[in-house]
């Protein structure tokens, strides 16, 4: 089981319908849990080291002004995103897949990004500027790669059409800026509350 839980993430990259087919009604979930955990471990380390040590060629960050926090929060809350509006939408058009199932899929469908994307670190240390264009055609593969597992795995958890999948793909991203915009709205609001309540405090304590 041990040797299984290692292999088929590797093998759903390259048979992505039977992959994520396996995933949904074969294999065990609590392990496929814990393999998403560590496949979206592997990609916040991979964005770190990207923005930390890639080569200047390439690399468009300020390594000294890195902020490791919000490398993961630039990581989590989009995918956090993607799963409650996937799984609030599907779930109003007879989806068949539950919030963790959404999870696993989505974490297995990073692994490209992670594949390719790592061992580039360390070569773009040695690229010069005519050879940019190989680490830059690779990171767009990736991203391709990417995308067509997250359609393949969100048809397969679902259950859907590919004309469904694509329909309910452009909805989950509008409904993801609609949570972008609340939670930017509710942060605001908090720090104005914030705000008012120091200020009191501040007009309290200097009085009395």
């Amino acid at each position: 089981m041990q040797k299984e839980m290692i292999k088929n993430p590797f093998q759903l990259m390259v048979r992505p319908f039977q992959g994520f087919w396996e995933l949904k009604y074969e294999l065990n979930r609590k392990e496929n849990l814990i393999i998403s955990f560590i496949i979206l471990i592997a990609f916040i380390i991979t964005n770190i080291l990207s923005t930390q040590y890639a080569g200047f060629v390439v690399n468009i960050y300020n390594p000294d002004e890195m902020n490791s926090i919000m490398e993961i929060v630039y990581v989590v809350v989009p995918l956090l995103f993607w799963c409650i509006a996937n799984w609030s939408l599907t779930t109003l058009m007879d989806g068949e897949g539950k919030f963790v199932e959404i999870f696993i899929a989505t974490c297995f469908a990073l692994i490209p990004l992670v594949v390719i994307n790592l061992p580039w670190v360390f070569l773009s240390n040695f690229l010069s500027h005519q050879e940019a264009m190989f680490y830059y055609l690779s990171q767009s593969f990736a991203v391709i790669w990417f995308v067509f597992l997250i359609y393949v795995g969100t048809m397969t958890v679902h259950q859907y059409t590919p004309a469904k999948t694509t329909v309910t793909i452009f909805f989950i991203i509008i409904a993801m800026g609609f949570l972008a915009f609340l939670s930017l709205l509710f942060f605001s609001l908090i720090q104005q509350i914030s705000s008012f309540l120091i200020t009191i405090y501040r007009e309290f304590v200097l009085r009395y």
